[in-house]
């Protein structure tokens, strides 16, 4: 599936930390209102065939948005469920391996440090990188911080459309502009908020203002 740079200005990346007293779905349905362009289910501890089930569920509701939907890591649940693709890590999955087993047409998205990474991610088959943490994040504690001088540099390196993650906000996403970027990947930003819709179209302008910088 072509993976276009539209469809990546602003990506939601699921985290049931925030969801307090609400669904999952619900609080996917509101970031879809909101604007999201695309929509990363990433769930770390959740039983199997409960993921499964959740898979399908959120998969209907990007459908009906006609957002592009992937599954964080777990290639198997993607492919059982016909997911629109997959985003895999440094320390998961190869992203050659990835590829042969979700085949030529599903999006392969692929996490990315360095320019060397990025290069080999783009060789392996990747349609696009998510590059980060570009800022402080408490939602990966592993995660390794990336210089905006290394996001420009990966950016330059690879012909694949490239967005940023990590700790970005409304208050600090201006200083990504003129990165190369086309869009950002967020979680908090989002799904921490306590009016979803508005902290969404609200990011999405933003976002947009950035990447045309």
């Amino acid at each position: 599936m072509n993976c276009d740079n539209k469809k990546l200005l602003l990506y939601a990346v699921t985290d049931r930390f925030w969801l307090g007293s609400e669904s999952l779905r619900s609080q996917v349905e509101k970031a879809l209102e909101g604007g999201i362009t695309f929509l990363q289910l990433r769930e770390k501890e959740l039983e199997e065939n409960r993921f499964l089930q959740e898979a399908i569920v959120i998969k209907e509701l990007c459908k009906r948005y006609h957002v592009p939907f992937v599954i964080n890591d777990n290639v198997n649940i993607a492919m059982a469920m016909d997911a629109d693709g997959v985003h895999v890590g440094q320390n998961d999955m190869e992203a050659v391996n990835v590829r042969q087993l979700i085949g030529p047409d599903k999006i392969l998205g692929v996490s990315a440090q360095t320019v060397e990474q990025a290069v080999l991610a783009e060789k392996q088959g990747a349609d696009y990188l998510g590059v980060g943490a570009v800022f402080p994040t408490g939602s990966k504690a592993d995660a390794e911080d990336v210089s905006y001088e290394t996001l420009k540099a990966i950016c330059k390196a690879v012909t694949i459309p490239v967005i940023a993650i990590g700790g970005i906000s409304k208050d600090n996403i201006m200083e990504l502009a003129g990165s190369g970027i086309c869009g950002i990947a967020v979680i908090s930003a989002i799904f921490a908020q306590p009016d979803i819709v508005n902290a969404t179209a609200e990011l999405k302008e933003l976002t947009k203002k950035m990447v045309i910088k």
